[in-house]
């Protein structure tokens, strides 16, 4: 059986209905969304601390020279901005007219409407949307209408989308290009799951995305298309979606597939990780800074985060009934239950002789060098995020979110920059959807087999 899919209409274009979806940090440049729009789709370049070149063509290190988080905080703002603008100018020139460019925001991020003033005061001719989720960006609509360019809100409940719409959507009505339903269990990267859903029990996509039609109707946007995200390989698998009246115009968004392809700016060790996936290699956890959920590949460095969160204990300062068990560690005393005396212990012998305090009372036991290491990275912060539970920055007055950092945590900046540019891909953070898998089962990429973007977007058209 033969199978087709329409392009659609987006700002007055044609394209085709397919979205690549947006990664940072680094991740999604020019080189990759250039070749998706210049193949007639819609490319998105990441604008979370994006790579800028200098005169000969060579990225610029995202070197801090700060004293102060505030001043860090500033360069980094100043790294996404001047980046972003060097990355749509790539992509524009590569594209040469065709499809559309979006370009993708971390809502979380520190500084992120600063940012994205910035970027689209000089490119808001090449560009045709912004993206935005991970939060809920009021602010979006009322930005995209300063600019003229269209916004795309990403959702994971009809419900997240109303409050958006009541509170601030309804005024920039014409200028919204489409809502990305992000499937909360499977999609890479950083995810909408809310504190209700179990995170082990991936619920089904369609009557979420039907409801959110529902809603979308009722407020006379029916002609909106939903984007489908998180969990798309191919179309076949979606083909009862396809001219289906309930979900109404839909596209769909890939994120995790356009990293293997020859333009993907990723290092060939990563590419050759994701060829060498298994089902069940990507984790859904929340070690991420920001309190979200994030999904990445199963590696020694998401190992070392759920062994600290695992020799954990709660504790006190001075004893009580339950906490009746005095020990003195690192030249402290702490009050623990009787039932925890063993597994303390335990570490202790095993080397993991520091402990540092969670938010939460407790403590975790670790090595004095990763004790060390925790303590240079907070200090190090750069002000990324917005609310950062790692090191306690907040981009607010006081700069703090006034609750104590969290060792069990990790600095996000860090380790995506570093992947991002040749890293290990076993000790860093990578991102990841979890039909990544699939890469190895794919007969497309058999032997080896890496496509160009076009070839890739060919692939998906037929339906593969």
């Amino acid at each position: 059986m033969s199978f087709s899919i329409d392009s659609i209409r987006l700002g007055g274009k044609e394209v085709l209905p397919l979205i690549e979806g947006g990664k940072g940090v680094a991740i999604s440049t020019g080189a990759s969304s250039g070749p998706w729009a210049a193949a007639g789709g819609v490319g998105t370049i990441s604008a979370v601390i994006a790579d800028q070149y200098d005169a000969h063509g060579n990225v610029v290190p995202h070197d801090y020279k700060g004293r102060t988080r505030a001043e860090r905080h500033d360069e980094m703002v100043d790294f996404s901005i001047k980046g972003t603008i060097d990355q749509i100018r790539k992509a524009w020139d590569i594209s040469n007219g065709q499809g559309l460019i979006n370009i993708n925001m971390l809502w979380e991020l520190g500084g992120a409407q600063r940012a994205l003033h910035g970027i689209l005061e000089k490119t808001k001719d090449m560009v045709h949307g912004v993206t935005c989720g991970a939060g809920m960006p009021y602010k979006l609509a009322e930005l995209a209408a300063k600019y003229g360019v269209h916004y795309y809100p990403i959702v994971s409940s009809g419900r997240a989308f109303s409050a958006l719409w009541k509170r601030a959507y309804k005024n920039v009505s014409e200028l919204l290009g489409g809502v990305v339903y992000e499937d909360p269990w499977l999609a890479g990267g950083h995810n909408g799951l809310s504190n209700a859903e179990d995170p082990t029990k991936p619920g089904d996509p369609y009557p979420r995305v039907a409801e959110l039609r529902r809603i979308m109707r009722e407020l006379g946007l029916d002609h909106v298309p939903i984007i489908m995200a998180g969990g798309v390989w191919n179309l076949k698998e979606w083909d009862h979606w396809i001219d289906n009246k309930e979900i109404g115009p839909v596209m769909f968004q890939f994120g995790t597939r356009p990293l293997l392809t020859k333009e993907s700016p990723i290092s060939d060790k990563w590419k050759q990780k994701l060829m060498s996936l298994k089902p069940g290699d990507v984790l859904l956890q929340n070690f991420s800074p920001t309190g979200f959920f994030s999904s990445a590949i199963k590696n020694s460095f998401l190992g070392e985060l759920v062994e600290r969160s695992r020799r954990q204990v709660n504790f006190r300062a001075t004893q009580d009934n339950d906490f009746d068990t005095e020990m003195t560690i690192d030249r402290k005393r702490y009050f623990f239950r009787k039932s925890d005396e063993h597994s303390v212990m335990e570490w202790l012998k095993a080397g993991f002789d520091r402990v540092m305090k969670t938010p939460d009372d407790s403590l975790i036991f670790v090595t004095g060098d990763k004790a060390g290491e925790i303590r240079k990275d907070q200090a190090d912060c750069v002000g990324c995020l917005s609310q950062c539970r790692f090191s306690s920055w907040a981009d607010n007055e006081k700069h703090s979110t006034g609750r104590l950092a969290d060792p069990r945590s990790f600095c996000i900046q860090k380790t995506l920059d570093d992947v991002a540019h040749g890293g290990s891909v076993e000790n860093n953070l990578v991102f990841a959807g979890h039909n990544a898998f699939r890469f190895a089962e794919d007969p497309f990429y058999s032997n080896g087999f890496v496509p160009t973007v076009k070839q890739l977007v060919n692939r998906i058209m037929e339906g593969d």
